[in-house]
């Protein structure tokens, strides 16, 4: 009876992991829901009660109150890149003396939250801190998730610190994960200046395709079954998405490595679920030899029941940086070194 009881229970919770992401609500239009953080666009930080109660007072639903609290700190509060350059710095700086370390932290903090409350600039740990204290103000469970990031600037080879924060939210008794930060915009690469820019993938993403480029600290903010949690040494060798996967993809699920070795006319695999159908033409491969740039058609393509497969062949040798674009949005990068 014990026994029986343990496997339903295993089961309750599996089913509870399940589909965790947005498609669960598409029963829900989030139109009020964000037309409200509009109109309150420009509310200041100095009453953090009374916003969340003026984000979420007439909403019904309490995934339509996450919407608003979290739209609202997307598209209010801006991506101060250099302050997170700053602090990377000094956490590489002083990662092995504790406390020097802790100090570090302790004096970020401050003039991270003063930041954020007088200027709306912050880093991710602000953003994850915004959107919790709101949606405890609106009585909604919400937690901050620490871990490691992967973005196309990231260094791997010194990522032994976490350095990102995102959020997971509890609705209808199953947790979803989101990240406001990237989902706010975008940084520009040369002058570091912030642009706001939303990206709705972001909003209870599908844990599969967040575990690609998101690594918490604490395994139980996978939301994944035990056996599809990937070592850190896999999601360090992983290939580079961009925020335009969480709009096209459903899934990321080949290649899973970034690097690739390969001999003269060996084909490349690449395996996706889209969010939504295209035509073969809006699918292409751009790549870079060091020399020149250039976009092509893979070398075969398919797509049937929003299935993605395409393969490409190397026939000169070379190293090859190669970008997956669909409908011209940068969608992830690999690399192929094409060797005799």
């Amino acid at each position: 009876m014990q026994k029986a009881f343990l496997l339903l229970l295993l089961l309750f919770l599996s089913l509870c992991r399940l589909n965790a992401q947005i498609a669960d609500f598409d029963h829900i239009d989030f139109k009020k829901a964000d037309s409200i953080a509009l109109s309150l666009k420009g509310e200041s930080l100095t009453n953090l009660p009374e916003l969340s109660f003026k984000l979420t007072n007439t909403l019904n639903t309490d995934a339509e109150k996450f919407r608003a609290i979290y739209k609202w700190v997307c598209d209010n509060i801006a991506n101060d890149y250099n302050l997170y350059l700053q602090n990377d710095r000094q956490r590489q700086r002083f990662k092995d003396d504790s406390l020097k370390l802790d100090a570090w932290n302790t004096k970020f903090r401050t003039k991270l939250f003063s930041r954020l409350l007088k200027k709306k600039r912050t880093i991710c740990t602000g953003y994850a801190y915004l959107v919790k204290t709101l949606a405890d103000f609106a009585n909604l469970e919400c937690e901050i998730v620490q871990g490691f990031g992967r973005v196309s600037t990231t260094n791997i080879e010194t990522l032994d610190l976490p350095n990102h924060s995102w959020n997971a939210v509890k609705l209808k008794s199953k947790w979803y994960l989101c990240d406001p930060t990237w989902a706010s915009g975008i940084p520009n690469p040369k002058t570091n200046r912030f642009y706001f820019h939303y990206n709705d993938g972001f909003f209870l993403a599908n844990p599969k395709l967040f575990a690609v480029n998101h690594f918490p600290v604490d395994e139980r903010w996978w939301l994944l079954d035990d056996n599809e949690i990937p070592t850190f040494d896999t999601f360090l060798k992983a290939p580079v998405l961009y925020g335009n996967a969480y709009k096209n993809l459903e899934l990321h699920n080949a290649p899973q490595q970034m690097h690739h070795i390969i001999k003269p006319h060996e084909k490349v695999v690449f395996k996706y679920q889209l969010k939504n159908n295209t035509k073969p033409k809006n699918v292409k491969l751009g790549f870079d030899n060091g020399f020149s740039t250039w976009k092509d058609q893979p070398t075969s393509i398919s797509i049937k029941d929003k299935s993605l497969e395409l393969e490409h062949q190397f026939n000169q040798t070379g190293f090859y940086d190669v970008h997956l674009y669909i409908d011209d949005d940068l969608i992830s990068t690999y690399t192929v070194d094409v060797k005799k």
